[in-house]
């Protein structure tokens, strides 16, 4: 498969991906306490919705900065240490303004990061994290599919416990 249609279905995936992270959050929004909803811990020291989805997006915004071009400033450097993986989730809940802006700066962020590389670049290692394990931009670009429906399922369920315990 060729560069430009390797990128284009990892963006159309990556793209429905969002789609059902966004509609989740509206239906997050429309709870009628949705502070109280997005806050919502399934147990003691578990993280809430609004971590799950600021994850998301700190997650994306350090892939496109740091980690595949570490000269470039990381957004939201004021969220990472509470969003990036390892973290521990406080009781400071994000409004769905703040995390829709996340979401979305995080994205265009990334996708104009990609959109740097060719086909020649896909086997080559382009990030080295601190576990000393190295990544291809192919296995960059295989674990970013997978992240985000994997922690919106994590805020899905959530929410389905939260109204149960309603």
């Amino acid at each position: 498969m060729d560069w430009q249609t390797y990128l284009q279905t990892w963006e159309a995936r990556m793209t429905f991906n969002r789609a059902r992270t966004l509609g989740f959050l509206d239906q997050v929004l429309t709870q009628p306490q949705p502070a109280q909803a997005l806050g919502y811990r399934p147990g003691p020291g578990r993280a809430h919705i609004a971590w799950q989805l600021a994850h998301i997006g700190i997650t994306e915004g350090l892939f496109a900065t740091e980690r595949l071009f570490p000269d470039q400033p990381v957004l939201f450097a004021e969220l990472v240490p509470r969003f990036k993986g390892g973290s521990t989730p406080d009781d400071d809940i994000p409004s769905g303004e703040l995390l829709k802006d996340v979401l979305a700066q995080s994205r265009e962020k990334l996708f104009a990061a990609v959109r740097q590389f060719t086909a020649a670049d896909l086997d080559q290692v382009k990030v080295s994290l601190k576990d000393g394990r190295k990544l291809t931009l192919q296995q960059v670009l295989q674990i970013l599919a997978w992240h985000e429906p994997h922690h919106q399922g994590q805020a899905h369920i959530t929410l389905n416990l939260y109204k149960a315990a309603l």
